[in-house]
């Protein structure tokens, strides 16, 4: 077997497409944009919400029209040529040694909140997420898509549960408006950690091959995902900035409790939230590992990487290329324990290398698609530019992996160019 089966209907894929979005950072963001910039947070999730819809349609169109296990860099290397559509598919493997542990980091936040982790019983719980892991991905994606649909319809019912209880009137939204006076320089630093929140709509873009229909699918559930996850963090920031909450642990514990102490639910935040933090994390790194295994086995069978990494299972999995991948951020969290992590330089690092990555999509899209798309490409390209502006030196991170990488595919491609001449 060599081919990966389709799977995968629309709705399954929004359910990916949306638990990969809130993922870890459903309950936790709104509070650190909040930390950063008050009540401008609401300002800048409110500006990522409507600036990510055209980026999204532009991955929906490519998914569905050019449909690879590659994703961004397949539609970079029909753009642009192979050196850099290979140098964009690198850099977003390498993204996932930092990605991955920020994702785990705040997903154990959670956990705290449920079983308090010490020492090393956090290294532990850590590594415990990548076997997870590993039982979900072995059988296929399809799997987790049914869980993760599950997982959307769960927290949606939640977040409109609380919406319900807060009770709002035009008296305290009023209030609110008079109070509101966002500053644009935290707006920008908000902007560019609730930008962490849309990462995943690229690697929607690797499982294009998995969905049974990517011509019809792909652009619906990528664009219903989105739109629901810009919704449901609007509402929670909304809602944090409304009611009391424990600043020092996850505040949405404390949002839960304080609006349903009425309630029989009265006192289950932490169970509550914990489970669903902890269970959207995983979905999130989930689709993450699926995503960078399938780009490995892509790369392994064009030859760009080891021939190793090509073999699939039974189940179209490419198993060695999944192994390959969560053998290295198990590394990557035992190394990180042991020398100490900033989250939010993790999660900036991240993000700018995202940035670079939906950049070069969107002028890609500019080549590849219709020119009746170009403003919705030209709306992406100035959303990512205004990113990275909002991420500053943050983008040193990507800058130097393009440097280094970039150099390294032009030789390979030069190598083996003149290895044929040589053979012919």
């Amino acid at each position: 077997m060599n081919q990966i089966a389709g799977t995968i209907g629309r709705w399954q894929g929004a359910g990916l497409m949306a638990t990969t979005l809130l993922g870890t950072g459903v309950f936790i963001l709104p509070q650190m944009t909040i930390a950063v910039a008050d009540s401008g947070a609401l300002l800048a999730w409110f500006i990522l919400t409507l600036a990510i819809i055209p980026v999204a349609l532009v991955f929906g169109l490519l998914a569905s029209r050019f449909p690879h296990a590659a994703g961004p860099a397949y539609f970079v290397e029909k753009a642009f040529g192979s050196t850099a559509g290979r140098t964009v598919g690198l850099i977003f493997l390498l993204v996932i040694p930092i990605g991955a542990p920020a994702a785990i980091l705040m997903t154990l936040q959670f956990m705290n909140a449920l079983i308090p982790l010490h020492d090393g019983w956090q290294l532990v719980a850590e590594l415990v997420v990548v076997l997870l892991l590993m039982g979900l991905n072995v059988r296929g994606i399809q799997v987790s898509a049914k869980l993760q649909f599950a997982l959307t319809l769960a927290i949606v019912t939640v977040v409109a549960l609380l919406f319900g209880a807060s009770g709002l009137n035009s008296e305290q939204l009023e209030s609110f408006n008079q109070a509101s006076h966002p500053q644009i320089d935290t707006v920008m630093v908000a902007l560019g950690i609730g930008f962490w929140s849309f990462l995943g709509i690229e690697a929607m873009t690797h499982l294009a091959s998995d969905f049974r229909r990517p011509d019809k699918d792909m652009l619906p559930a990528i664009l219903m995902g989105t739109v629901l996850v810009g919704i449901i963090y609007l509402a929670c920031t909304f809602l944090l900035l409304m009611v009391p909450t424990d600043k020092t642990g996850v505040a949405m514990i404390s949002a839960f409790d304080y609006l349903l102490s009425d309630s029989f639910l009265y006192g289950y935040g932490a169970q509550v939230i914990g489970i669903l933090g902890i269970a959207s994390g995983l979905a999130t790194v989930n689709v993450y590992s699926a995503s960078a295994a399938r780009l490995l086995w892509s790369f392994s069978k064009e030859g760009i990487l080891p021939k190793y990494f090509v073999k699939l299972n039974r189940h179209g999995v490419p198993f060695r290329a999944l192994f390959g991948i969560l053998g290295s951020m198990a590394v990557v969290i035992v190394l990180t324990f042991y020398s100490g992590h900033d989250l939010e330089k993790l999660i900036a690092w991240s993000n700018g290398v995202f940035v670079i990555i939906y950049l070069l999509a969107m002028l890609s899209a500019a080549k590849l698609l219709s020119k009746r798309y170009l403003p919705l490409v030209a709306t992406g390209c100035v959303f990512c530019i205004g990113i990275g502006i909002a991420l500053a030196e943050n983008m040193l991170y990507v800058m130097v992996l393009i440097a280094v990488i970039a150099p390294f595919m032009w030789w390979q491609k030069a190598h083996l160019q003149r290895k044929q001449l040589q053979t012919s």
